[in-house]
């Protein structure tokens, strides 16, 4: 493996305490404040423990995968996009930054209907979210964000400061005051979710889909290696960070299931930890969680706004999306693919008005289309380990291999009706890539790529027919 030099870290300042505070930032979003409604949706206590297990052993061999792949990959550069063309090809590094495109935008929609969603609690105008006025209101919100974006205003100090207290108070607050509500009677009630008519397989597999976006951004964790005092401060900061948000995440949940039944859980509006705090301590709990998630989330949303376009540009100036999408404005932000990220953004909001698609339905779809660009990083580093790249050894093989198979695991838990929709959003940047070779003067495809084209256009197929024929909502 790659040794630290004096070179290297001549500038860098960050120990394990800075790294692992910004691996946990990165990582806790909307999600952990939407997770006992999430979960109680398809899992009982019992299965959700052996869910969280399983998510447990398989993020963190992905979480490795990627902190070998910085360490080891010949051009570490584009991130899920460089790592999928340098192992399998140009088309599929293509069709791993869609994805990534796609679940990106796909999690901001999320967060603009969560933020209107937990108005809702408080002024029942803004319903779930996706109330006429709520879209208003989000559409105002999106295109301020766009323009902020394009004046080159990523972040700030005291945002983020902000944004980090938001965090913190409403989850420890949660966990103490849930903790005191808990009782064992209602925790162990239909522990294994039989009056659900469901199998303990069945239920797990339904819960895996929320655990892909509670961890998402779990591949952004190494961005500060370069930071770090030494390449064994990242490591050790990633393990810790991701422990730590691990712990948190099945508290909340082992805590919620001990204060309400799955059924009552099941049916709380999102934010639902608002509604088990009302329950436990009264309203002012709801206004606690609600208050610091809107701004949790008003935070998050501008930076990863910045990387649904830099996902865009980054393949863009490797010619495989279109070259406009790399033109940067004079404040160094690429300003097309800011745009169009906006007006897709734009367009998926009337939609979900029109279709009454809530937080809960998006997530899922959002999570179902990051799973491509983790398989095909997870399998290009078993393809570097298992070729001994730079020193890899067996146990380098064996956690990339469990990165494969946990992937894997998460399509066939997704089920069908999710692939097939997935296949129909890839299959819609077919022509966006077969344009941009074309610009580039270049073979429009190669070899193999003209089969999975073709495959993916063919399932995209029986997709839009399983929308119009309504059956595809219904797998």
């Amino acid at each position: 493996m790659t040794t630290d030099t004096p070179r290297d870290r001549e500038h860098a300042t960050l120990g394990v305490p800075q790294l692992t505070a910004l691996v946990m930032g990165s990582m806790i979003g909307a999600g952990i404040f939407s997770l006992p409604q999430n979960m109680a949706a398809t899992a009982a206590p019992g299965p959700l423990l052996v869910g969280w297990g399983i998510t447990g052993v398989g993020m963190l061999a992905l979480a490795g995968a990627f902190m070998l792949l910085a360490r080891m990959a010949p051009t570490p550069d584009g991130g899920v996009y460089g790592y999928a063309r340098d192992g399998f090809g140009r088309f599929l590094g293509f069709l791993s930054a869609w994805g990534y495109w796609v679940s990106a935008w796909l999690g901001n929609l999320s967060y603009l209907v969560v933020i209107f969603s937990t108005l809702g609690l408080f002024f029942p105008v803004f319903g779930e979210g996706t109330t006429p006025l709520s879209i208003a209101g989000a559409s105002v919100l999106l295109w301020l964000y766009t323009w902020l974006l394009l004046r080159g205003v990523r972040e700030a100090a005291s945002l983020n400061t902000l944004v980090t207290i938001a965090k913190i108070v409403p989850l420890i607050a949660f966990i103490v005051l849930a903790a005191l509500a808990w009782k064992v009677d209602v925790f162990t009630a239909d522990f294994w979710g039989e009056a659900s008519g469901m199998s303990l397989t069945e239920q797990v597999r339904g819960m895996m889909l929320v655990t892909v976006w509670v961890f998402l951004g779990i591949e952004g964790a190494t961005v500060y290696s370069q930071r770090a005092k030494s390449r064994q401060a990242i490591a050790r900061a990633t393990v810790v960070g991701f422990l730590a948000v691990l712990a948190l995440l099945v508290a909340v949940n082992v805590l919620s299931a001990g204060v309400l039944s799955q059924a009552e859980t099941a049916e709380l509006q999102n934010p639902s930890m608002a509604g088990v705090l009302e329950h436990s301590v009264g309203r002012w709990g709801a206004w606690l969680v609600g208050i610091g998630m809107i701004v949790s989330v008003m935070g998050a949303l501008l930076a990863w706004m910045l990387l649904c376009a830099e996902i865009l540009s980054v393949a863009a100036r490797d010619e495989a999306m279109p070259r406009a999408l790399a033109t940067l404005n004079a404040q160094d932000t690429p300003r097309w693919a800011v745009l169009l990220t906006t007006v897709v953004l734009q367009l998926a909001l009337f939609y979900a008005m029109w279709a009454g698609a809530g937080y809960y339905d998006i997530i899922l779809m959002a999570g179902s289309m990051i799973l491509v660009p983790y398989l095909l990083s997870a399998g290009y580093a078993l393809m570097l380990t298992a070729r001994g790249e730079q020193g890899a050894r067996l146990r380098h093989v064996l956690v990339s291999a469990v990165a494969v198979i946990y992937a894997i695991w998460l399509i066939y838990a997704g089920g069908i009706g999710y692939l097939l929709a997935t296949s129909l959003f890839y299959s819609l940047g077919i022509p966006v890539y077969l344009w941009a070779r074309k610009e580039a003067g270049a073979p429009l495809l190669r070899g193999a790529e003209w089969f999975v084209a073709a495959a993916l256009l063919a399932i995209g197929v029986v997709a839009v027919l399983g929308l119009r024929a309504g059956w595809l909502l219904e797998i």
